[in-house]
């Protein structure tokens, strides 16, 4: 009966052991699976991190870009607005001109002296903003800087053509023309 008994723990034994191996082959296929759903897992996480990255990249250029393009328009937008009251002041200057030459034939130094002492600060002051008179008397005529107001016989051959009288003065700023000189053109 011990060989009986021998022989059944054999069995047992070895039914267990064979037992156990489909239970150890079935885990490592499971072990198997679930290692692969979470490579897949992880490989679509990375994607998608990749992707949210790569979204947060170009959102951020764009970000850039319209940050740059803000400041640029709010520096137009400031050039601009001082360039219209540059141009309001172009009036007061072409009546300080006109004063200075009506002065210019007085014997009152005081009012000559007062008139010139401000024009020459209203210029100065314009001038460092960036406004910058045209030059035009004796000048080719460009269309590029003058208007031509009316022409007139030129009184010799090298007059033809070129600026004989300015009747308002002309100016840029910043490079940009604020008003076109208005002037007589010999013909």
């Amino acid at each position: 009966m011990a060989e009986d008994k021998n022989i059944k723990g054999q069995e047992t034994a070895a039914e267990v052991k064979a037992e156990g191996a489909p239970a150890e082959e079935g885990r490592d296929k499971k072990k198997s699976r679930k290692d692969d759903q979470l490579r897949k897992q992880v490989e679509e996480l990375t994607d998608k991190l990749a992707k949210e990255k790569d979204d947060y990249l170009r959102l951020m250029a764009e970000f850039e870009t319209f940050r740059r393009r803000s400041a640029e328009e709010r520096l137009k937008l400031v050039a601009s607005a001082a360039g219209d009251t540059v141009k309001g002041l172009l009036p007061v200057l072409d009546d300080c001109e006109r004063a200075l030459e009506i002065l210019s034939g007085s014997s009152d130094e005081a009012a000559k002296e007062g008139t010139s002492l401000i024009y020459d600060k209203l210029m100065e002051y314009l001038k460092s903003l960036g406004l910058e008179r045209i030059e035009a008397k004796g000048e080719v005529f460009n269309t590029d800087f003058h208007e031509a107001v009316t022409q007139i016989p030129a009184g010799s051959e090298d007059m033809k053509g070129k600026v004989v009288d300015v009747i308002q003065t002309g100016y840029t700023f910043n490079g940009k023309i604020l008003r076109y000189a208005k002037v007589v053109v010999g013909a």
